[in-house]
């Protein structure tokens, strides 16, 4: 099977839509600190956001990998277990960095506000989704796996400052 992160490089539609709404750039893996797991497993960032935020595959292997997003303002967060996943968060709710209680309430207003902008960001998400050979979840699913990964297996995912051995504070709170 070809990775994914090459048809994201080959699908023109595919990557213009996760660059924005999804903010997310294959060319912006480097993160600005030294950081690492305090399980000692490896990181390998690979893409990154507008803001300075990455997304790192941690431990061995390849796309199947659990993905951690750490910002810029010292908060992570496990949000995804391989890369398929990953994608398929960034194409349902691109927003998901502005949830704060997850609720369907609130993921409706998100996407009202993303939708006023954009009318044609379903359009293009499924046209992105089909690019790269993605089943598309229901938006409450795809947040509630996220909630789920980043506050209960996300305490596996330690995040640490290396120069200082701070914590990287929980985007995502119980």
């Amino acid at each position: 099977m070809e990775s994914l992160i090459a048809a994201v490089r080959e699908q023109d539609e595919a990557a213009r839509f996760l660059a924005w709404p999804g903010d997310f750039d294959l060319d912006r893996g480097d993160h600005v600190e030294e950081v690492h797991l305090v399980s000692g497993a490896t990181l390998e960032g690979f893409a990154g956001d507008g803001a300075g935020g990455t997304y790192f595959f941690c431990g061995e292997g390849g796309e199947e990998r659990p993905i951690l997003y750490a910002d810029s303002e010292g908060g992570a967060a496990l949000v995804a277990i391989g890369l398929p996943e990953l994608l398929r968060l960034l194409l349902v709710a691109p927003w998901w960095r502005d949830c704060q209680a997850f609720t369907d309430e609130e993921s409706r207003e998100l996407a009202a506000e993303y939708l006023e902008d954009m009318p044609d960001l379903v359009a293009r998400r499924d046209r992105a989704a089909a690019a790269l050979g993605l089943d598309l979840p229901a938006q409450a699913d795809v947040l509630a796996r996220l909630r789920e990964l980043a506050v209960r297996m996300g305490e596996n995912f330690l995040l640490i400052f290396t120069p200082e051995g701070h914590r990287y504070e929980p985007l995502i709170r119980k």
